[in-house]
């Protein structure tokens, strides 16, 4: 095959990779579509009651007026600030702890017990506790965000750093690479999807607590703005509001996910993605 083959080659594999990928775009387009057309009928028609659900319509109309005001984004920062400080700090606390039990089988039988009491606590427990010692403030949320999210990153670096293929670690040891050089070019790298995917978990259940938590005790954000708007019975904007708090979700989820992809596009797992 000489140059110009193999270039039209790779430009039409190209162009079916960008059809299929619109083609893609396209069906899940109309999905949505369908889902707020049949949701518009039923509450035109009378099949839901407007006094809980009101036309998608209205909804849609709240939400671009929140959109174009100051208020919506303040709410937005709100959240968000606290999202950000306790995924931070969950992942300062959990990486390096998660690659020290994970490259030491006694540290990690001795914490095993520990992990699997503190992991399945409910977070909405600890609510209380929380409000008693921070109050309703920003260290409230930073406190529920770090505690909840740290386990699920902690475990899967460690099944990162377990991962690891012993054959490589036992050819680096005997070519005498010392235990940092290890870490940083090996047991690191192989961990890195494992960490990326432990990061990507506990970003989406950060949002969902950080809500919960301003429903619950009345924090600034999205939370204490759906509140404020079903307690004043102005039911299109507690539903656009929600929405909002949807879309936020979608938009982490969906820059996580591009962040992996990019940074990690030379993994195994990134390319067995691709492939599919």
């Amino acid at each position: 095959m000489n140059t110009d083959q193999r270039s039209a080659a790779t430009s039409g594999t190209a162009h079916r990779a960008a059809g299929r990928r619109l083609r893609d775009i396209g069906l899940k387009a109309a999905g949505v579509l369908v889902v707020l057309l049949a949701l518009e009928l039923c509450s035109r028609l009378g099949l839901l009651s407007r006094d809980w659900f009101p036309p998608v319509t209205e909804i849609y109309a709240e939400l671009g007026r929140l959109a174009l005001g100051r208020p919506l984004w303040v709410e937005i920062g709100h959240t968000l600030s606290g999202w950000v400080a306790g995924i931070a700090l969950a992942a300062l606390l959990a990486v390096p702890t998660g690659i020290l039990l994970g490259s030491n089988s006694v540290a990690y039988r001795m914490s095993k017990v520990v992990i699997e009491f503190f992991r399945p606590v409910p977070s909405v427990a600890l609510i209380p506790l929380a409000v008693l010692v921070f109050g309703i403030g920003l260290d409230m949320k930073v406190f529920l965000i770090v505690f909840v999210t740290f386990w699920p990153i902690l475990l899967q670096t460690v099944y990162g750093v377990h991962d690891v293929d012993p054959l490589v670690e036992d050819t680096a040891r005997s070519y005498g690479l010392p235990p940092g050089a290890r870490l940083v070019r090996i047991v690191l790298p192989s961990a890195a999807s494992h960490i990326a995917t432990g990061l990507r978990i506990a970003a989406t259940i950060a949002l969902v607590l950080a809500v919960t938590s301003e429903l619950v005790v009345g924090a600034p954000g999205l939370g204490q703005a759906i509140i404020v708007a079903q307690s004043a019975a102005l039911i299109p904007r507690m539903y656009a509001l929600i929405i909002v708090t949807g879309l936020v979700g979608w938009a982490i989820n969906s820059a996580f996910q591009a962040v992996e992809r990019r940074l990690l596009r030379w993994h195994p797992s990134q390319r067995q993605e691709t492939a599919l």
